[in-house]
């Protein structure tokens, strides 16, 4: 008896180009929303005892950078493992929007509850981070193929 995993081997080179344009999508609209929404950034300046301030956040940004990375890689590796044949971008925007329901619950909601920040501020970065999400696996969708 085959299992799956024998029936689909994974495109490794098709993750690796996925996980590239996840982690665009991820970063353009991180910038597009800062950009679209500045209230969300004023938001944030409100806890500087909670966040670093801009220059500081720059000198360990490399390591939320590769951080990021992992993470997607990870999250185009289980679309890959959920859709053996490809998908789309449908199948995608299911899983990110998992993903962005497992974000907001696992790190916005702990957030909230773990440091000293207001409501808005949680609902920004709820909605942010589910739409967030959401782009990125509709990148996936697009980009992985079997």
């Amino acid at each position: 008896m085959s299992s799956r995993f024998e029936r689909y081997a994974m495109n490794y080179t098709h993750i690796a180009l996925a996980s590239f344009g996840a982690v665009v999508a991820y970063f353009v609209y991180g910038f597009v929303m800062f950009a679209a929404w500045p209230s969300m950034k004023t938001e944030f300046k409100k806890y500087p005892n909670v966040y670093r301030p801009e220059d500081k956040m720059m000198k360990v940004m490399p390591f939320g950078m590769v951080a990021i990375l992992v993470g997607i890689v990870i999250v185009v590796i289980l679309y890959a493992e959920i859709y053996p044949t490809g998908g789309g971008i449908v199948p995608g925007a299911t899983v990110g929007a998992l993903m962005g329901v497992y974000t907001v619950c696992i790190f916005v909601i702990h957030n909230f509850v773990n440091l000293n920040i207001g409501v808005k501020l949680t609902i920004y970065q709820g909605i942010a981070y589910f739409i967030q999400w959401v782009i990125v696996g509709s990148a996936i969708g697009l980009i992985y193929k079997p």
